[in-house]
């Protein structure tokens, strides 16, 4: 308590404290098979007297499609573990991609089953999908009583190697990425690299940019890694590709547990490194730009803008552009050259941050800097910079037309 000479009243107050969360990540194969007691394990640590709860459970459609009997198999696996896991309640179907969070529509309907169902705050919303789809039924069990117990399945890699693994919850409004959301640690995230499988090729590519983003900031191995194997990575080896992005999902859950800033209360956020253009290149195609794609181009263009200014070693640029490449990534789309869109596309990020500009780049593998103003007339350089690369690229046969 103050002193009243201090406060006028006598009766102002401030406490500090701390809330723990557990955050949990797994990966397993063939979830849904009887035997592999890994859902039924985080569906029983999700909340206590597991059995006498209820669940919700939303499918991307995208996935059902892929893996017939997908939905049977898992009212199978559930029956299977009832005595130790809650009772499936309702089965949502829902379009996947980021039509999923362009509005309020699957929040709604997540929602309204909530209600219908009487799922309490102890219940549980099991979340089958791609990145899109658990950030918007991520956002209804976020809000719904305040927060009802999450469990995500990502099924791509993008979902498995980062948003998956993350806290933020959300959907798009006024024609802006992640203008809605919430901070909801989920209870468990439980990746079943099966799921990989059924992927078309472009949702298996695009998923690797934040696997290069996360090297490039925190892991020279990782990084030496992906260009050893980027060959098999671009064949789908799942034997070469699963440890990477194993890593990559570690990576970024120890940079939420142990960073500090879990929920992004300062301007500085390392794991945004590359999605500044990549969230305004979004928007700017109408989302038809996959978000991995999108991530790519900015990671390509920062780099480049690093290279032009003199903070990031030409080896190194050099060395990332062609991973990206190998990979089967794209590094340059002509809306890059709508430089007056692009650069509102800092104003719109530094907003999201909360007032200072704050850019993470990269001056070595593993020694990120932040940046708190760019040189436009230089980020220009770099577009154009980027093109000419992206050509020779092209003509090298190291990037897809």
């Amino acid at each position: 308590m103050t002193d009243d000479s201090q406060s006028g009243s006598g009766f102002d107050m401030e406490e500090s404290f701390d809330v723990r969360w557990r955050h949990v990540l797994k990966f397993t194969s063939d979830a849904f098979a009887v035997g592999n007691p890994s859902l039924a394990n985080a569906l029983a640590e999700a909340t206590d007297r597991a059995e006498t709860r209820r669940m919700i459970a939303v499918f991307d459609a995208g996935v059902v499609r892929s893996n017939p009997g997908i939905e049977d198999g898992l009212r199978g696996y559930l029956e299977a573990h009832a005595d130790r896991v809650p009772h499936l309640e309702d089965v949502i179907l829902t379009p996947g991609g980021e039509v999923a969070k362009q509005g309020d529509e699957l929040v709604d309907r997540v929602l309204e089953s909530i209600s219908e169902n009487s799922i309490c705050r102890k219940s549980v919303v099991l979340v089958i999908g791609g990145g899109a789809v658990l950030d918007a039924a991520g956002y209804a069990a976020a809000v719904a009583h305040r927060g009802v117990r999450l469990v995500r399945m990502p099924t791509t890699v993008l979902g498995q190697c980062d948003s998956g693994v993350g806290v933020k919850n959300g959907i798009n409004r006024f024609g802006k990425k992640n203008f809605v959301g919430a901070f909801v640690p989920p209870c468990s995230v439980l990746c079943d690299q099966e799921l990989l499988r059924s992927l078309e090729d472009p949702d298996w590519t695009s998923g690797f940019s934040e696997v290069v983003k996360i090297a490039l900031l925190k892991d020279p191995g990782l990084f030496a890694e992906l260009e050893r194997n980027r060959r098999a990575i671009s064949d789908r080896d799942l034997e070469s590709a699963m440890p990477l992005i194993a890593r990559s999902g570690q990576l970024h859950m120890e940079h939420i547990t142990r960073g500090g800033d879990p929920f992004e209360l300062n301007e500085a956020r390392p794991l945004d490194f590359g999605h500044w253009s990549a969230h305004k290149l979004e928007q700017m195609t109408d989302f038809r730009l996959r978000h991995g794609d999108a991530v790519s181009i900015g990671i390509a263009l920062d780099m480049v803008y690093g290279g032009c200014t003199g903070l990031t070693d030409p080896a190194l640029v050099d060395r990332s552009l062609q991973l990206l490449a190998g990979l089967g990534l794209p590094v340059f789309i002509p809306e890059l050259e709508r430089t007056v869109d692009l650069a509102e596309g800092l104003e719109e990020f530094r907003e999201h941050l909360g007032g200072e500009l704050t850019i993470t780049m990269v001056r070595d593998v593993g020694d990120p800097v932040d940046l708190h103003e760019i040189d436009l007339q230089a980020m220009s350089q770099a577009v154009t910079e980027l093109k000419r690369r992206s050509r020779q690229l092209q003509q090298d046969g190291s990037l897809s037309q």
